[in-house]
């Protein structure tokens, strides 16, 4: 008799961090990681595009002042992008005056939260963006 197997590999739940400043990364990554998500990083814009395409994550967060490319490019660019449009993207990012944000959202950002932020405040953010 064969023995079935009802345990399926579940997928965790991938997300492309965005953003130049190391102890931002070491600190969301981490914070990302406890809570049990999979972290990809790129550290400009270039390189979020590029990963962003080949990888399609289940959500994107995303600094506006990279360099190569500003995060407000990356997010219009990924959201003309039949590939990458329906991927959630959060900004996070110390650009704190109220045409910051429109520009972000005028990019199709999906929500923007100003740097310094609250960890609980981000994940919640996070699991709303990808309904879980």
């Amino acid at each position: 008799m064969k023995s079935i197997n009802f345990y399926k590999k579940i997928e965790k739940v991938r997300i492309l961090l965005v953003d130049d400043e190391p102890n931002i990364v070491k600190i969301v990554n981490k914070r990302l990681v406890t809570e049990g998500f999979e972290v990809l990083v790129a550290m400009d814009g270039m390189a979020a595009l590029e990963m962003a395409a080949a990888e399609l994550p289940s959500l994107i967060i995303l600094d506006v002042m990279l360099p190569k490319l500003s995060g407000i490019e990356v997010c219009r660019r990924l959201k003309h992008d039949a590939r990458t449009q329906k991927i959630p993207i959060l900004m996070l990012t110390a650009l704190a005056q109220e045409s910051d944000e429109a520009s972000g959202v005028a990019a199709g950002t999906d929500a923007y939260i100003r740097k310094p932020f609250r960890a609980q405040q981000l994940l919640q953010k996070v699991r709303e963006l990808i309904s879980i």
